[in-house]
Parts: C-alpha cells; sequence; structure tokens
C-alpha cells in the first residue's frame, strides 16, 4: 500500500487525467485500507476514485501556480519517461 500520496500540483506539463486518477486511487487505497482491489471492493472503491479524481482536479485548476515544482515526478510519469514516453495532456 502507498506511504505517499503525490503531488501533482505544479507539474510540467501539468498532471494528466491518468496521473490524477492514480492519486485519487492511491488515496482511497490508503483511507479505505485496502492493500488490493477485489470484486467485493471493486464497486465502491471505482465510484470513490471518481469523486476523488473529479475533486482534485477542479483543486489543481483553482489553486495559484506554484512557485517550484514538486521534487519527483508522479509515477505514471517516471514510468513513461523510463520507457521513452511522455504522457500526453488530457491522460
Amino acid at each position: 500500500m502507498c506511504r505517499n500520496i503525490t503531488p501533482l500540483r505544479g507539474l510540467e506539463p501539468e498532471a494528466t487525467g491518468d496521473e490524477i486518477r492514480a492519486a485519487a486511487l492511491q488515496y482511497v487505497r490508503k483511507v479505505g485500507s485496502i492493500s488490493t482491489v477485489s470484486s467485493n471492493t471493486r464497486e465502491a472503491v471505482e465510484r470513490a476514485v471518481d469523486l476523488v479524481a473529479e475533486a482534485t482536479g477542479q483543486l489543481l485548476v483553482e489553486l495559484p501556480a506554484r512557485k517550484q515544482p514538486p521534487k519527483n515526478d508522479p509515477p505514471l510519469r517516471r514510468l513513461a519517461e523510463a520507457k521513452g514516453r511522455v504522457p500526453d495532456a488530457k491522460g
């Protein structure tokens, strides 16, 4: 299970939909104490991830710009860069 939620504010290029959704899943799994999404938890987790991702996207739009970018890229971005790809802004 995740220990830290990935910071998304101030990324260049800005966080993608996939990155926002991955962070929302990290959050939902953490607060729900769910290490693996099962068939019993899938529906509730997906519904919660949708709500958290929507709220996160809105938050990122409304917050002022950061003076410095986050120290680390989100995991999806690191994986894409390792494979020689750059994630698109739409996610």
